[in-house]
């Protein structure tokens, strides 16, 4: 598995702790805007890989170990998202859309079109170093020795807000502006009901809250579990 899971920028006391399937996509879109030499046509701005070795050596990705060490003269910062919308989204997208799974999923277990039950209990039954980043605990990428890495951390659920509110802390930090926040990747509806229908049965919500218990503590602590489990955040 990839450990490295932040963009650091070399000319910008910058780091983004990046978590798949929360706008990271749209937040990698923002970062482009600050390289100052333009992405070769065709480069897929969203893969680590670009920003590992394709912009020119502006950007490098580095794990939790260097991202906290860097806390004293980096501004960093990341997005979460509720545990359960997180895992349906994970679910539809690499499991029921895509006609073959991710190679890291398959040597999971995972595979085309399996049962939601028997995907979440193959996730609570392989350990952080085996998972897929897709389904890899928020607080594994954003924490070290129980202690949050990034300066800001904001919520999907109130992207609009969070994202004004980034913008704001990196103009302290004299930083310059991300932009607009485009919309990329989304397949869903903004209502996500169908997570109250995947997660009718308790025993799957008991399965999320052993598997993820420190996302839910760390990021929804003031959130009902109830509402968690339906995909509803006031």
């Amino acid at each position: 598995m990839n450990e490295r899971h932040y963009i650091q920028f070399r000319d910008l006391p910058l780091l983004y702790g990046r978590v798949p399937k929360v706008a990271n996509s749209s937040i990698k879109a923002c970062l482009c805007r600050l390289l100052t030499t333009s992405p070769e046509q065709g480069s897929r701005t969203t893969s680590d890989a670009f920003w590992s070795k394709g912009t020119h050596g502006e950007t490098s990705m580095t794990d939790k170990y260097s991202a906290r060490m860097r806390r004293g003269t980096h501004f960093s910062f990341s997005f979460v998202r509720n545990p359960f919308d997180r895992l349906v989204s994970a679910y539809n997208n690499k499991i029921l859309e895509l006609d073959e799974v991710p190679g890291p999923m398959q040597a999971m277990g995972l595979s085309h079109k399996m049962g939601f039950p028997a995907f979440l209990e193959c996730i609570a039954g392989t350990v952080d170093a085996a998972v897929d980043v897709h389904l890899l605990p928020q607080s594994s990428i954003l924490c070290l020795d129980g202690q949050l890495i990034p300066n800001f951390i904001g919520r999907l659920e109130s992207m609009a807000t969070d994202w004004q509110q980034l913008e704001t802390c990196m103009k302290r930090e004299r930083l310059p502006s991300l932009g607009n926040l485009p919309e990329k990747n989304r397949r869903r509806s903004d209502d996500h009901s169908d997570v109250s229908q995947y997660f009718a049965d308790p025993g799957l919500v008991q399965l999320v809250v052993e598997r993820y218990g420190d996302d839910l503590d760390l990021f929804y602590g003031d959130v009902d579990l109830q509402d968690l489990s339906r995909g509803q955040l006031s």
